[in-house]
């Protein structure tokens, strides 16, 4: 084995050069249950049974017994409670005990936040309830609609588990392993399975080896033997997603053979590491250890790697990406992209007739005040020198050479090749652009609660369909924060900063110009500022910024500019004009009652059980 000092001084070397966006990763996994889920979990630090005090009989939030708040069992009693027949009344209460329980099976150890609302809800039972309820009176058979809703219900959850829980260990360990050998990684390398088709197939090679620990697992031995006898597979796949499920296995297991001590060696020496993870709470694990443990293991992957094709093991030849793990050629690259470093050889194009304070927002802020011929051709010339700047990076020997990756591409669709973010909007798309995020959000918010309480809620201060706070984000992110556009993971971050004040400012502003009323509270959330802002909810608005900047604003733009102009200023006028009277209205009597502004009485709740 190589001396386990060079891989980690070399796992140093890469996590220095992309630092941020390999945290990113793993906060990401981390979230979506991958793994590093621990590191989460310990900075939830809550009250245990025997400390919580008993909060008055109106305002439990769990089933009193013996003087403590009792933990519901969650989904498994809820569908054999309903299996067995009991009565809605009954059902209903049984989901109000859920709801208002401190689940100890809550997402990541947290019973409060976004995603913890909404993925609750289907673990511990509760929306089983109400849509059991539903469709029982709709086809008037509860058994019936029991199974159906469950056989529904597992199904949903086992195709989120299959297409995208199990597939994030093989594209963070892409990015990683991309990350090593180049300096930089193009945001376009998180979908590389759909590029090449290949999503699928890593799936189900992911699902095998799972299937196969949970059954060696049952030995408690022969678990631990084969988690490093598999250890190599996502590694592989990364690397070749084509590659047959059996094979992958296969070759993991040869790959590891007399290498599985020196694994495990490898993986207790992080043990400092992990008991200075116990004393920070996590917080050394999410901004150092877990992305340092990921790039020694993608070194050690190229160490065992380059051994298997030296003794050249069976299926040893599949482990074919050679550019993975060295820069090609100049000569090779120039070769490959001769169109690209022709266009790259012209002067790009220039808006003369833009000038002072026109050019000025252009260039500062991408906006334009008008659509002229002229801003038109710009904009599609723009378009095309974006999709050749996001190869020049490959021709500089700088990112991986997609063009050299023995699995062929999928060329991109029209519609998606002008997806080009570096775009300018108009006034009028930015007005349409806020209505349909604030459009969104409202949706969004909605359907939340729909599915926690299983009720109709018109969320917001305003008594339209949309909540301003998220249009307002939206378009802030597109026009603050126009010049980040070429770097994501920057983006990514002030992205996050950027939503965070402008919730916590609105936030702030609501409740004093209300009395002291609040439309969102985030007490007991995972790392909150005064029930504000949470950690868990910013780290959403950043993915969903992601998605407007790259993906969202500008399909959206592309369908508005289709739209004439005695058409779209129209369309433009009354909506702000709607809007700025339920603005008026909405300031003398703004919307509120039972799942929109009483956080009051749910934040007194938590402070008397935590007492």
């Amino acid at each position: 084995m190589k001396p386990r000092k060079h891989i980690k001084k070399a796992a140093r070397r890469s996590l220095k050069k992309h630092y941020l966006i390999f945290v990113v990763v793993c906060i990401v996994a981390a979230y979506m249950g991958s793994e590093f889920t621990n590191s989460l979990n310990m900075l939830n630090i809550t009250p245990s049974e025997e400390q919580e005090a008993v909060p008055p009989a109106d305002e439990t939030q769990g089933e009193v017994r013996g003087g403590v708040v009792v933990k519901q069992s969650g989904l498994v009693d809820v569908l054999m409670d309903a299996l067995a027949g009991d009565e809605n009344k009954e059902a209903s209460a049984e989901k109000n005990k859920i709801q208002n329980t401190d689940n100890k099976n809550a997402i990541l150890g947290r019973s409060r936040g976004v995603f913890a609302m909404a993925v609750n809800a289907v673990t511990s039972g509760s929306i089983y309830v109400t849509l059991i309820t539903a469709v029982s009176s709709m086809i008037g058979s509860r058994d019936l609609a029991v199974l159906l809703l469950i056989a529904i219900g597992m199904l949903l959850m086992f195709a989120f588990w299959f297409f995208i829980k199990n597939i994030v260990k093989v594209v963070s360990r892409r990015i990683f392993l991309e990350g090593r050998t180049y300096e930089a990684v193009p945001i376009k390398r998180f979908l590389f399975l759909l590029r090449v088709k290949k999503w699928k197939k890593a799936a189900c090679t992911m699902f095998l080896v799972f299937l196969y620990q949970m059954l060696w697992d049952l030995t408690i031995i022969g678990g631990i033997i084969k988690y490093f006898s598999y250890f190599m597979v996502p590694y592989i796949v990364a690397e070749n997603p084509d590659i047959r499920a059996r094979d992958a296995i296969k070759l993991s297991r040869n790959m590891m053979k007399g290498h599985k001590w020196e694994c495990f060696v490898l993986s207790i020496s992080f043990i400092g590491w992990n008991f200075l993870g116990i004393i920070t709470l996590g917080l050394s694990d999410i901004f150092y250890t877990n992305p340092y443990k990921i790039c020694t293991y993608c070194e050690y992957y190229e160490h065992i790697r380059e051994l298997a094709r030296e003794q050249k093991i069976e299926n040893a030849g599949l482990l074919n990406d050679r550019y993975l793990f060295e820069k090609p050629e100049p000569e090779v690259i120039s070769a490959v992209y001769l169109d690209v470093n022709t266009v790259l050889s012209k002067p790009p194009k220039e808006l003369k007739e833009l000038k002072g304070f026109r050019k000025f927002i252009a260039e500062w802020f991408g906006v334009i005040l008008l659509n002229t011929k002229a801003e038109q051709e710009y904009e599609k010339s723009q378009a095309e020198r974006i999709r050749i700047h996001e190869l020049k990076q490959e021709t500089e020997g700088k990112a991986y050479p997609g063009r050299l990756y023995p699995i062929p591409e999928t060329e991109k669709r029209r519609r998606v090749e002008s997806l080009y973010y570096m775009r300018h909007y108009t006034i009028w798309s930015l007005i349409l652009l806020f209505f349909s995020f604030a459009f969104i959000g409202w949706v969004w918010e909605v359907s939340l609660h729909l599915v926690s309480d299983g009720v109709f809620v018109n969320r917001g201060v305003l008594h339209g369909p949309w909540l301003p706070i998220y249009g307002t984000g939206g378009v802030l992110i597109l026009v603050v924060l126009n010049k980040l556009r070429a770097h994501p993971a920057l983006e990514f971050v002030c992205t996050v900063v950027l939503c965070g004040i402008v919730e916590y400012s609105t936030s702030y502003y609501l409740e004093m110009a209300h009395d002291g009323k609040k439309w969102w509270d985030y007490t007991g959330y995972f790392l909150n500022i005064n029930g504000r802002v949470c950690a868990e909810g910013l780290l959403v608005f950043g993915i969903g910024g992601m998605a407007i900047v790259y993906l969202l604003a500008p399909l959206l733009d592309n369908h508005i500019k289709k739209i004439k102009t005695g058409i779209l200023i129209p369309i433009c006028v009354v909506l702000v004009m709607t809007f700025l009277a339920d603005q008026v209205y909405s300031g003398k009597h703004p919307n509120v009652g039972k799942g929109i502004t009483d956080y009051q009485s749910r934040a007194a709740v938590l402070r008397t059980i935590t007492l």
